[in-house]
């Protein structure tokens, strides 16, 4: 979704999608780095969807790839927005589109006004590797975590007589870490508590779960891990020492990227092997060695659960807040920058423990990470369950049927009696910074669509009279390694 300046008269500006450090990168060394993996015949190629995605943010935000026409017919004045690329993996821009319509999506159509708790899942490294490579593998952990939530509600509604209760939950896939690596963990909202209904024509009734505790948290904990290590075992996952075999079937390159990415490692070239620069400051002494501990967090053998996030009833802005945390984008444009060195540097959101801030990633090995979070196709990452599954009996009763205002062209205020899965842009834009795209700055007339513009020579029309760039930028032709630059410049 496009980014804005959001001043204080609330007037919207189109990002410049040519001017970002991520668009700079890919253009001047993506064709390096695809080059780099073809002419070497040891390595693997990589899959198909990856390379497709690289090359698609290329035009991602660029009007000479296409774009709408928004009309003003009062001034007559004309607003271009560029077509996007529609990426899963990476796209600043797409992600945050698709953030925010997950997000109002979850909150006006699917959670209902009851309390509603977090729930995220992390697992050991090896486990990581074998999640983000194996999308069956992922989804039977996901089942047998979300079946140890509700049997954790159910047990707990059992001990005041409260029997045959149905729990409801949505969960989200997030594959990445704060450090850009890839980290496969689950984000659960789970309804904290339990619906019961004595017979199919009465309404269900939602019965809220007591208070828990941290020890409740880790028996929770040692029983998921205890069914997913099982799970494991049959699958014929486990080495008879008791660790996880990541030797996968399918040979290429993406298992040596995922793996590299895990641990913080390049993958490819020279430097193969080697762990990513970091910058940052020393931390507290006395903070240094002070034994960290939260409530209702648990850790065991590589795994550990977090679930001391709880919205209440009828908090919608933080419900929303938090429905927008889980389904964020794994990157953030505004944290990166490139150093005198022609590196790319990734300021941290939160500082590490140990005092890390920034990481330095030479541009090679940064489209390794970006390679490593683009997940495989025809994968959802965004799943309901329970009482909020697309098949229960009771979801029609149980989510929330609100009414949404709609803006008409001319202005005035339409409202939506039934719930809608889809939200225009203007609803985004204006939902997430108050920001009224269709209203005109120059006269204040309510803006129309009038046009998608696809034809080549159209574009080039439109955009020549405007004195706009009509061709999109060339990525740059792949350059040969270090090595063989310096000969090239000796001889």
């Amino acid at each position: 979704m496009p980014t804005t300046n959001a001043s204080s008269c609330g007037e919207y500006s189109a990002r410049e999608a040519a001017d970002g450090v991520l668009y700079q990168v890919l253009l001047e060394h993506l064709e390096t780095f695809l080059a780099r993996i073809a002419d070497d015949p040891a390595t693997p190629s990589l899959p198909g969807y990856v390379e497709r995605e690289l090359r698609s943010y290329l035009s991602c935000g660029i009007l000479a790839g296409g774009f709408c026409r928004i009309h003003c017919f009062a001034c007559g004045t004309d607003l271009l927005l560029p077509f996007s690329c529609k990426g899963r993996g990476f796209c600043p821009s797409c992600g945050g589109r698709r953030m925010a319509e997950a997000a109002a999506h979850l909150v006006d159509n699917v959670l209902p006004e009851v309390p509603v708790r977090q729930w995220v899942l992390s697992f050991p490294w090896r486990l990581r590797y074998l999640l983000a490579l194996d999308a069956r593998l992922c989804r039977a952990v996901r089942k047998v975590f979300l079946r140890a939530v509700f049997g954790f509600y159910a047990r707990a509604a059992a001990e005041d007589d409260i029997e045959g209760g149905q729990g409801g939950a949505v969960n989200q896939i997030q594959r990445f870490g704060s450090a850009l690596n890839a980290n496969v963990h689950f984000h659960a909202l789970a309804l904290d508590g339990i619906y019961t209904a004595p017979d199919p024509f009465t309404p269900p009734v939602f019965h809220p779960a007591r208070r828990i505790t941290s020890a409740q948290v880790a028996a929770l904990l040692f029983t998921v891990r205890s069914r997913i290590l099982r799970l494991c075992r049959r699958r014929g996952l486990m080495r008879d020492e008791g660790e996880l075999d990541t030797q996968v079937e399918e040979q290429g390159l993406l298992p040596w990227i995922q793996a590299a990415s895990i641990q913080g490692r390049v993958a490819l070239g020279p430097d193969a092997g080697s762990r990513i620069p970091r910058i940052g400051r020393p931390p507290v002494p006395e903070a240094a060695h002070a034994l960290v501990t939260k409530e209702l967090c648990a850790s065991l053998g590589g795994f550990s659960l977090h679930a001391a996030v709880k919205i209440g009833a009828g908090d919608t802005p933080r419900l929303e807040h938090i429905c927008r945390y889980i389904t964020r984008p794994a990157l953030s444009s505004q944290r990166l920058s490139i150093n005198e060195r022609g590196q790319v540097v990734l300021q941290l959101r939160v500082p590490f423990r140990d005092g890390t801030t920034h990481f330095v990633f030479e541009p090679l090995a940064f489209i390794e990470r970006l390679a490593a979070l683009v997940p495989p196709p025809r994968m959802h990452q965004l799943t309901y369950h329970g009482v909020l599954a697309p098949g229960s009996s009771r979801r029609s009763e149980i989510v929330p049927r609100r009414a949404r205002s709609r803006t008409g062209s001319c202005g005035e205020s339409k409202t939506v009696p039934r719930p809608c899965n889809r939200y225009s842009w203007s609803e985004l834009m204006q939902r997430v910074f108050a920001v009224d795209v269709l209203q005109c700055t120059k006269c204040g007339s309510r803006r129309r669509w009038i046009a998608a513009i696809t034809e080549t020579a159209v574009i080039v029309k439109i955009l020549e009279h405007l004195g706009l760039p009509s061709v999109a930028a060339t990525p740059a032709a792949a350059r040969p390694p270090p090595q063989l630059e310096l000969s090239f410049e000796v001889c």
